[in-house]
């Protein structure tokens, strides 16, 4: 047969859906994801993807009762983007949502309403806290909820376990196409790392910005080829609000002893050598090791090859400083963080996927020498509560706290053995979050615990004068102190599931009898 610019195209060549060319733009409506799954949808040349409104992005992307939404949490407790898209949806009248949230705190508060309402009836995080922690503690949420971790979130999303519908991405910066960055606008946040495998797997993708730049805006977290809309607003958050109330530098006597004593035991373990690599946590006590490590890397003349994770002041001061060859960055922590991305030589920003997953060739998690991590609870076993409340209110996240414990070579938790007159060390955690065989060393301010399991790290340590202690022994302490704690009272309800990062269910978290 002939084609519309009358070749002739033999007809044993138009089997197995090959077609004859029919013109440019014969195939607008094709079913792409016949041919391709990755391809979602066609924009033609010379079509604008800008709206006017987040209500005109919501009909545009046809979302209905039912469906999977996402967005990500760089902007922290000063983040304006989720709350403002799902005031529309309310608005609407679209119900039986899915959230599918890389984090969900104090700035989603407005959510609560709209879980009691039946507009979200599921909620999938890799944090929840504050009032959101409180209504699914509650069982306001008429689904259970799951809670991943960051890079189990991801292995969701590109295994197909989660699919996103449509993805609301908040924008520091974009440029009309799409291309969008966590960087060049009037709310840096720094790094959209998060929210890069939302852009590349959801059927429909919309960027909201209040800064709108000349295209090309690069380098481009998300770019333009999976971005369907771009809209403009007025504010897409307070960038003073990215750093929390637990990222802070200490000067509590206490943790800053536990913090020189992390660092006395990185610095006799054989990894801790030219080229290490390091992740630290967000806590007081976590940051302030990266201040005692320069002293040991000085005397050893030694540099670390990378550091990674969450991103802090400390962090950065080393890069300057040329303590650290490269920074890769996941998470902006601080203000101080944000402004070094794509600004200092040597810090770069990496997805999600390349952070955590578990499922991926090569997540930089699996190539850690040492993570330095806090914790909720910790119990004999070495098991880790992140995410529940010693009330068994969900207040807290696993984060990457069980990804970069699997894979780093050694696992130390820094936390106090008392915290709020409640124990940290304790006989059993109130859930699980991240399991003991990948925990190594428990730094308190009573002593230092090795894991049985490594009979290597301890015999280097027994070469020290650290404080060497049995976590039994930590526990038979806070006892001591406080007195056995009364187990929480909880209903049959399950509220909530902890997923462990390969997607197996680690525990269940139950509604307390008190609420």
């Amino acid at each position: 047969m002939k084609n519309a610019v009358h070749r002739e195209i033999p007809d044993a060549l138009l089997k197995d859906g090959v077609e004859a060319f029919q013109g440019a733009f014969y195939r607008d409506n094709y079913e792409f994801k016949k041919a391709a799954p990755k391809i979602r949808s066609q924009v033609q040349p010379g079509t604008s993807k800008m709206l006017d409104s987040i209500k005109e992005a919501v009909e545009k992307t046809g979302l209905k009762d039912g469906m999977t939404i996402s967005f990500h949490h760089h902007f922290r407790n000063g983040d304006y983007v989720c709350a403002m898209v799902m005031e529309v949806i309310h608005e609407m009248g679209i119900k039986d949502l899915y959230i599918c949230a890389s984090s969900l705190g104090k700035a989603q508060a407005s959510l609560v309403p709209m879980i009691e309402d039946g507009t979200i009836t599921g909620i999938s995080s890799s944090g929840v806290r504050d009032e959101i922690g409180e209504a699914l503690s509650s069982g306001k949420l008429k689904n259970i909820a799951t809670i991943r971790t960051h890079g189990g979130r991801v292995r969701a999303i590109e295994t197909g376990q989660v699919h996103i519908d449509v993805a609301f991405i908040g924008a520091s910066s974009s440029d009309p196409y799409g291309n969008a960055s966590g960087k060049g606008g009037k709310a840096d946040c720094g790094v959209l790392s998060y929210a890069s495998v939302d852009a590349q797997y959801a059927d429909k993708v919309v960027v909201i910005t209040d800064t709108l730049v000349e295209a090309p805006n690069l380098p481009a977290p998300i770019q333009g080829v999976d971005v369907d809309y771009v809209v403009k607003v007025d504010s897409v958050g307070d960038p003073s609000k990215i750093a929390s109330g637990a990222i802070r530098m200490t000067k509590d006597p206490r943790e800053l002893k536990m913090a020189k004593a992390c660092a006395e035991v990185i610095a006799a373990t054989r990894w801790f050598k030219d080229g290490f690599s390091f992740q630290t946590g967000a806590g007081g006590a976590s940051l302030a090791v990266t201040r005692f490590l320069k002293p040991f890397m000085d005397e050893r003349g030694i540099k670390m090859g990378w550091g990674m994770g969450g991103i802090t002041e400390p962090m950065v001061d080393l890069l300057r400083e040329g303590y650290i060859r490269k920074l890769v960055n996941d998470q902006a922590f601080d203000i101080a963080s944000v402004e070094s991305v794509y600004t200092d030589p040597g810090h770069v920003e990496i997805s999600s996927s390349q952070y955590a997953n578990p499922m991926n060739k090569g997540a930089f998690v699996n190539y850690l020498d040492y993570v330095i991590l806090g914790a909720l609870e910790i119990d004999t076993d070495f098991n880790v509560n992140t995410v529940q409340g010693s009330d068994g209110t969900i207040q807290g996240a696993p984060g990457g706290h069980p990804d970069t414990a699997a894979g780093a070579k050694c696992t130390i938790i820094v936390a106090p053995l008392i915290r709020s007159r409640l124990a940290t060390v304790r006989r059993q955690v109130t859930s699980v979050t991240t399991p003991g065989e990948t925990v190594d060393v428990l730094v308190t301010d009573y002593g230092i615990a090795v894991n049985p399991n490594r009979q290597d790290i301890l015999e280097e340590l027994q070469k020290t004068r650290l404080p060497l202690v049995t976590i039994e022994e930590l526990c038979d302490k806070a006892e001591a102190i406080l007195g056995k704690p009364e187990p929480i009272q909880f209903t049959d309800q399950v509220v909530a599931v902890v997923e462990y990062r390969d997607g197996t269910i680690i525990d269940t978290i139950r509604k307390p009898a008190s609420r």
